[in-house]
């Protein structure tokens, strides 16, 4: 004889802390300033010194492009980070993945420091580059989602601000790169740098990884989370990729629309750009300094324009920034070209500031289209998919020169992605008005 099944528990409305959100935004913040350091410590090296260390041996165009085509490997890694992540994150919760995350990048960014140079253990050493750029995917594979979640589920109001510092955070991380780096080349000189200084950056991973530890510690799981938790046992759920490919296929297709063209705006302004300039003449600290100040800027833009969907919906902030960003891409090259220092810094920090109303909102965005059972594993998908074109940019441009194609076809591939993401932001619902406690919609 059947007994009957026990009936779920009662949803438990989630209970909003201040203090919690505080400490949540103040996490998501210097979590994102962490893995973007390690991340873009990475990609500003492979432009300017890896060419040298691990691929001595090859022309100069031609490592350069290999030093970008290891860039690459760690965008491919990063989905990989966001399934595994973001499966355990909507099993067991938001805070324990995104500690296991900070850990597992700041571990492989120390010992990128330590590594071998191809003139000591020959190809050895670009296989260790590459393995541990794919440990550093996988991390941050799984920490933008979460402390992208771990805002906006900690607030009831104003998601779009609260959530925007967790990308606030990525700008932050490219200005402390590029200045330690800087710093680094200026005191020795440029044969020391190439040498051995550049090591020093990446061996200060360690040491921002204790701080990220010591603030993440103290944030509690979120009670969106908490909540759902406690309304439906684990084992009553589908996996959560198997409920975002079967609840929100349209969502994640969109949401990778999105994001895939901003990020082959960002791989070129963040670093196939400096590169470009420093081939076109420029001193490589007027390029790391132009990078530098756009990076600056972007984090006022991101916080306001995040602020702003806030009040006037997701959707209008995030289109202007797109057809922004893909009109003036076309000046870039152009001004670069003049070789003036002020018009190579005027194509950057314009490009980052249209850029930042373009991504600064997703924070909020892509966690909105998700349920709260799929939404980290969803959110980060969506996020990491659309990153591989950051890392497909750079290679892929590089590879375009190295052939004999100018700059015209990259700004032409630029503004067809750019068409691209404005289709799919048209195409999506307004979701700045959607409570992250509430059923997932159905598309």
């Amino acid at each position: 004889m059947s007994t009957p099944s026990s009936p779920a528990a009662p949803t438990v409305p989630p209970r909003f802390s201040v203090t919690q959100r505080r400490r949540a935004v103040l996490s998501s913040y210097l979590g994102s300033v962490i893995e973007f350091y390690d991340f873009m410590l990475y990609a500003t090296a492979a432009a300017v010194v890896f060419n040298q260390v691990f691929f001595s041996d090859l022309d100069p165009v031609v490592g350069t492009v290999a030093a970008f085509g290891t860039l690459a490997t760690g965008y491919l890694a990063r989905p990989l980070g966001a399934v595994v992540f973001g499966h355990f994150g909507d099993r067991l919760g938001r805070r324990r993945m995104l500690v296991t995350s900070m850990v597992l990048m700041g571990v492989s960014s120390t010992l990128i420091g330590l590594l071998p140079t191809s003139e000591q253990v020959g190809s050895l050493a670009a296989v260790l580059l590459v393995t541990l750029r794919v440990l550093q995917g996988v991390a941050i594979g799984g920490e933008w989602g979460g402390a992208a979640l771990m805002s906006a589920e900690h607030t009831a109001t104003r998601r779009g601000l609260w959530a925007s510092f967790t990308n606030a955070g990525a700008p932050t991380g490219v200005v402390l790169s590029t200045l330690v780096l800087g710093a680094s080349a200026t005191l020795v000189g440029e044969q020391a740098f190439v040498e051995w200084a550049w090591r020093i950056p990446f061996l200060l991973s360690i040491v921002l990884l204790a701080l990220g530890l010591f603030v993440r510690l103290r944030v509690e799981e979120t009670p969106v989370f908490t909540s759902a938790d406690a309304a439906e046992p684990v084992a009553a759920r589908r996996p959560p990729l198997v409920e975002v490919l079967r609840r929100h296929p349209r969502n994640l297709l969109l949401a990778v629309g999105i994001g895939f063209g901003s990020f082959v705006a960002q791989g070129t302004f963040t670093t196939f750009l400096v590169s470009y300039a420093v081939q076109a003449g420029f001193p490589r600290a007027v390029a790391l300094n132009a990078l530098t100040l756009s990076s600056v800027a972007a984090i006022g833009a991101i916080i306001g324009f995040s602020a702003l969907s806030d009040r006037v919906g997701r959707r209008p902030v995030v289109l202007g920034g797109i057809l922004a960003t893909g009109a003036w891409c076309v000046a870039i090259f152009p001004l670069v070209d003049s070789g003036s220092t002020v018009a190579l810094t005027t194509a950057v920090v314009v490009a980052h500031v249209l850029y930042a109303a373009w991504m600064g909102p997703s924070a909020a965005l892509y966690p909105e289209l998700f349920g709260t059972s799929s939404r980290y594993t969803g959110a980060s998908l969506a996020y990491q998919l659309s990153g591989l074109g950051a890392g497909l940019a750079p290679v892929t441009f590089a590879a375009l020169l190295a052939t004999g194609a100018g700059t015209t076809a990259i700004v032409v591939t630029i503004v067809v992605v750019t068409l691209v993401s404005a289709a799919s932001v048209l195409a999506l619902r307004e979701t700045a008005r959607t409570g992250l406690a509430e059923p997932a919609r159905p598309e």
